[in-house]
């Protein structure tokens, strides 16, 4: 039987194909650090990683995760909402990795919000090289994430097709609203 996966396998199979070794990312949603230390082996010794997150126990825990690995001189940790990265990381990058909600074991009153996660989006259009991508995994089932998704799916639609492809990967037919995959790619 074949597995289709999900919005993070996809997301990742994306960032994988396109972001070269040596490359620059962002990871918008640091979390406990899981995508910031799979983005730092993925841009190799010469690559950097800049991470964002509003909660300390997030950066906590990523910077333990990351020195663990021997991977700490790749990544740049923020304690910061992703909506200030145009304004933080000075650079273009190769990718953004979005990955929205809470933080996994925390307190689920402090998640990522429609407002912040559209102005963090659009900046991140702005950061991105040619063929740049930005991925964005959407958790739908629950208020701000059905918001998101919905929001997020119209600003998609209304990118000039002249300058970024947008894609939305997702099940059609699995009723318990599982995430579902945003990817854009600057032409």
């Amino acid at each position: 039987m074949a597995d289709f996966g999900g919005a993070r396998k996809w997301a990742q199979k994306i960032i994988e194909e396109n972001v070269p070794c040596g490359g620059k990312v962002i990871d918008a949603t640091m979390g406990n650090g899981h995508d910031t230390k799979w983005l730092c082996e993925l841009v190799g010794e010469e690559g950097k990683v800049y991470a964002f997150d509003v909660q300390e126990e997030a950066v906590k825990n990523t910077k333990a995760r990351l020195e663990e690995a021997g991977l700490s001189e790749r990544a740049v940790l923020y304690l910061k909402g992703h909506e200030t990265m145009g304004l933080t990381v000075r650079s273009m990058v190769d990718a953004v990795v979005f990955n929205l909600g809470w933080l996994p074991g925390a307190e689920k009153t402090i998640r990522t919000n429609c407002n912040t996660t559209l102005s963090a989006v659009s900046q991140a259009l702005s950061l991105i090289k040619k063929g740049g991508v930005v991925t964005i995994c959407v958790y739908p089932g629950h208020q701000e994430g059905d918001r998101e998704l919905e929001e997020l799916t119209a600003f998609s639609a209304s990118l000039d097709d002249k300058v970024y492809d947008a894609v939305i990967f997702g099940y059609a037919n699995i009723k318990k609203k599982p995430p579902v995959l945003i990817a854009i790619t600057k032409r």
